[in-house]
């Protein structure tokens, strides 16, 4: 390591010579760093932190103890191949929290993006993208290839299944297992989880107007309580929503069109 770094490294920390670490970098006691890490000005390890494998870490993270970022994956069909995880700014990655690095069949990268919190024990799986200002809450689990848009809240021992999308501003409540893919905007829970409608008190603290609300409530009608939902497909009311003025309704349209697995299921409470 490179004096010019002006890192900060516990005596008893372990960090490996390829490691590069930028201004500001506070490492630690007991902390382990491989050789293929490198870490953003100002991010701070706080104890018993383990970052491996080809891991890239953005400024301004803190990281507890006990969290384990960059080990291999599980997935069966992993093979050791070269993959990367990259973390971006801003993150708070809590206890005991697990991110793996992709793999060769998911594209070979995990992406996590900015001003995140992970509470203790959650866990992001091998080639999930997880977007900017999201929460994901105590041990909740994201499964291979979960893709998290941009404030989305996961509530705590929730489950998403691989491969399923959460669109931006939804909110997964807690103990909830999501099969399916939820759309923008959303509220879903439930042992195995539907939808139970907007998000409305998520839409309002990050300052959506009633008009808009009012808009995206209508949207929402028409795509999943329509009176007759066997005259017209799921995918034909999309395509009529698709032509609207509103960003937020188009955003919502598109997700719906390009859903692979199928849209999370509505039930009335």
């Amino acid at each position: 390591m490179s004096k010019a770094t002006k890192a900060t490294i516990h005596p008893t920390a372990l960090v490996a010579k390829g490691a590069k670490l930028g201004p500001g970098v506070e490492i630690g006691p007991f902390c382990t760093v491989g050789p293929n890490v490198v870490i953003g000005a100002d991010t701070r390890l706080v104890s018993h932190v383990v970052l491996t494998g080809a891991t890239r870490v953005g400024k301004q993270n803190i990281i507890y103890p006990f969290a384990s970022l960059g080990q291999p994956s599980p997935d069966r069909k992993f093979k050791g191949e070269q993959t990367t995880l990259a973390i971006g700014d801003g993150n708070d990655i809590r206890e005991g929290v697990t991110m793996h690095v992709g793999t060769a069949a998911g594209g070979g990268h995990t992406q996590v993006g900015n001003h995140n919190l992970f509470m203790a024990g959650s866990h992001v799986a091998h080639d999930c993208v997880v977007g900017n200002h999201c929460i994901i809450a105590n041990y909740a689990q994201l499964a291979g290839h979960v893709q998290l848009a941009d404030y989305v809240n996961v509530g705590g021992l929730s489950g998403i299944h691989q491969r399923v999308r959460v669109g931006s501003y939804a909110i997964v409540g807690g103990h909830s297992a999501v099969d399916y893919d939820v759309p923008p905007f959303a509220s879903v829970a439930g042992k195995r989880a539907s939808l139970k409608g907007l998000n409305l008190i998520g839409l309002r603290r990050r300052g959506f107007d009633s008009a808009l609300i009012r808009q995206l409530d209508e949207a929402y009608d028409f795509l999943f309580e329509a009176e007759d939902e066997t005259a017209v497909s799921l995918q034909a009311r999309a395509k009529k929503l698709r032509r609207s003025k509103l960003a937020e309704v188009k955003l919502l349209a598109a997700f719906v069109l390009g859903s692979h697995r199928g849209m999370v299921g509505y039930e009335e409470e």
